[in-house]
């Protein structure tokens, strides 16, 4: 069983790579939806800024599971993901 540390590592790692790469798979966006789910069910996370986040970050997993263009879609989210794997490294401190 992954902790919440782990599943915001995961996240973030996937996060990260398709920041980097620039593509993503439609099994990475179910991923990273099943992980956000996970976490709002767990209620373990005390970080309001990362709470707050959580569901952007699940309808970017969403809009990007039924993307036409996943390229574009993670170039338009871009800021976002960098402004997401920042708060979730913070929160990884606490």
């Amino acid at each position: 069983m992954l902790t919440v540390n782990d599943q915001l590592m995961v996240l973030q790692d996937i996060l990260t790579e398709q920041s980097e790469e620039g593509s993503a798979s439609v099994a990475e966006y179910q991923q990273i939806k099943r992980i956000i789910q996970t976490l709002m069910a767990k209620e373990t996370i005390t970080n309001e800024q990362l709470l707050a986040l959580l569901p952007e970050i699940y309808n970017y997993g969403l809009q990007g599971e039924q993307a036409q263009n996943p390229e574009e879609h993670i170039i338009t989210n871009k800021n976002n993901i960098e402004s997401w794997t920042a708060l979730i490294d913070q929160s990884n401190l606490d």
